[in-house]
């Protein structure tokens, strides 16, 4: 009976690989990274799916060692902080395109960003959550608003109206994942509150 739940971190994990290998393609990376848009907002992200869908293949022994430096998720979630941080960098994407030991790197990276993502956003709670997208998404925001308003190209291999466009995407994005977490939240919370009135009805009943 509990085979096939055993089975779904193993096809996970196998997906997660299989999403790496295919954005690994050389004609694959070429097409996203010829759009600066495309390579922020769209090959980062599968790539931080990839890594969350291998850390699925984790077990107990190797979570539990993980959990001995990554208390409430804060050391993971400082980690995944640092990358996305560091590939918001207008000179590490020029590097990226130019040097294919920085371009290995942004991928390794990123997969580990992923994995450390998934292994500490629940271990996290809402407080540390708040704390580390109260750094991610502001910041987020004012390197859209750089790249939005900056005059000349930040990025030496890609356009002025490209760098525009995904300025104004970073912005949007940071706002909506703003909403979408609070959303969560909130969602939380009415949970809670249900639960808990549910124990109280129990206890009055008993």
């Amino acid at each position: 009976m509990n085979a096939p739940r055993l089975q779904v971190p193993r096809w996970r994990a196998a997906l997660g690989l299989l999403l790496a290998a295919v954005l690994a393609l050389t004609p694959v990376r070429a097409l996203l990274e010829a759009s600066m848009l495309r390579h922020m907002l769209v090959q980062a992200p599968l790539l931080l799916l990839a890594g969350a869908l291998l850390a699925s293949a984790a077990g107990p022994g190797l979570r539990a060692a993980l959990a001995r430096w990554n208390v409430l998720g804060i050391s993971g979630l400082v980690a995944a902080g640092a990358v996305l941080g560091l590939l918001m960098v207008p000179r590490v994407l020029d590097l990226a395109l130019a040097e294919p030991a920085v371009e290995a790197a942004k991928f390794a990276l990123l997969l580990l960003a992923g994995a450390a993502l998934a292994l500490s956003w629940r271990p996290a709670g809402l407080l540390v959550q708040a704390f580390f997208l109260g750094n991610m998404l502001p910041m987020t925001a004012v390197a859209g608003q750089l790249y939005a308003d900056s005059p000349v190209r930040v990025c030496n291999a890609y356009l002025l109206d490209d760098q525009a466009r995904l300025g104004e995407w970073l912005i949007a994005l940071a706002c909506a994942a703003a909403v979408l977490w609070l959303a969560q939240v909130a969602r939380t919370v009415v949970l809670r509150e249900e639960r808990a009135g549910r124990q109280d009805a129990i206890k009055k009943i008993a």
